[in-house]
């Protein structure tokens, strides 16, 4: 074994690296930026605040004292409920995750049950969205720990105070069915962005873009022609992703006109990102590393896998302003909620999206060597 072969051999690979100033600085920036978006997300677990929406009925001392204790723990975050508004459509108004509901005679229930041999007992209601399936079990695990506590220095243990579960989304879902529209999301992301990246550099590279200019093709006709395959490969990557759902694990999706719509604006969006990635890259290996720093983060900070609230406010209001948060929502509420206004709203916010990346993607993206 010659040392000396794999010393220069070492050391070419070492001067290509540097000398490629892309590849240097994704290379570096990736794991940084890794390092202190996934920090960020949890190094607050442990000490996360969730909010809670309270409808006191019953606004009796007692009751006031139950909302105190809830808030004097630390967990939560008490959003009160007006007490004369049904609960049903004010969670759906105003896109509740969950909420406790207080009802009347509470106070007077809990005076009764300090008579002897009193049977008297109330239920409180937490209505909770089904789909948050790692929040809503730890929130509601901590409610019934408080209520144990109280139960046992009224009446020694006996449940006087009791919760009772009220699903607010119809339908039999599972945590899979909340799981697929956010999967299809970041699929068409993955396959447009790296496609288009891929393809750009690659064409780049090897003079391709440069040699169109001699053809009648314009590059508009061009980039429509490409945009068409991934618009393709988005509806085959989606359909896959649904029916291996239904057949696997029984999904129960609703197919409309919001979902085509939202699968065209996310190609659109995401091939126009890709676009605008690839004019500031030169080679595959730095404009694979430059996809992934955008792709990686914002698959986790969107709410593809969990939700919002398990990250710190700031994350959360950054969260916000991605692309992907509104594509993920858009599927949600078309596919599983059926609730037409969000549908409306998020699919409006993607195309917005997709119009100015794109455009944006079309202007910059170049035949001729800077």
């Amino acid at each position: 074994m010659n040392f000396g072969i794999i010393l220069a051999s070492f050391k070419s690979d070492l001067r290509a690296f540097i000398r490629s100033k892309g590849t240097l600085f994704w290379t570096l920036a990736f794991p940084v930026m890794l390092i202190l978006i996934f920090g960020a997300i949890f190094s607050g677990i442990g000490a996360t605040e969730y909010e809670l929406y309270v409808q006191d009925l019953d606004n009796s001392e007692l009751s006031e004292q139950f909302i105190e204790i809830l808030e004097g723990t630390g967990y939560f975050t008490i959003k009160d409920v007006p007490d004369d508004v049904d609960v049903m459509d004010y969670i759906k108004e105003n896109d509740i995750k969950r909420l406790l509901q207080i009802p009347e005679e509470y106070g007077s229930t809990i005076i009764a049950s300090q008579m002897p041999n009193s049977t008297a007992e109330i239920n409180l209601s937490f209505y909770f969205d089904q789909s948050e399936q790692s929040s809503n079990p730890i929130i509601r695990g901590l409610i019934s720990g408080i209520v144990v506590e109280m139960n046992k220095n009224l009446s020694g243990g006996r449940d006087i105070i009791n919760i009772e579960g009220v699903e607010t989304i119809t339908g039999d879902f599972s945590f899979i069915d909340f799981f697929l529209p956010g999967m299809i999301g970041f699929t068409i992301m993955q396959t447009c962005i790296y496609g288009s990246l891929e393809r750009n550099t690659k064409y780049k590279k090897d003079g391709i873009l440069r040699k169109l200019l001699t053809t009648p093709i314009t590059r508009t006709e061009w980039i429509l022609s490409k945009m068409l395959f991934q618009l393709f490969l988005s509806f085959v990557s989606a359909l896959l992703i649904i029916v291996i759902g239904i057949l696997v694990y029984g999904l129960n999706v609703h197919i409309n006109a919001f979902m085509v719509i939202l699968i065209v604006a996310t190609s659109f969006l995401f091939t126009g990102l890709g676009m605008i990635i690839g004019r500031f890259v030169r080679d595959e290996e730095s404009a694979g590393m430059a996809g992934g720093a955008v792709t990686f983060p914002m698959m986790f900070l969107a709410g593809t896998f969990f939700p919002l609230e398990q990250m710190p406010d700031f994350l959360q209001s950054f969260a916000k302003i991605l692309p992907l948060y509104y594509v993920n929502e858009g599927f949600r509420n078309a596919m599983i909620y059926l609730k037409s206004d969000d549908a409306i709203f998020h699919t409006v916010i993607v195309l917005i999206f997709a119009t100015v990346f794109f455009l944006t993607g079309l202007f910059l993206t170049k035949w001729k060597e800077d």
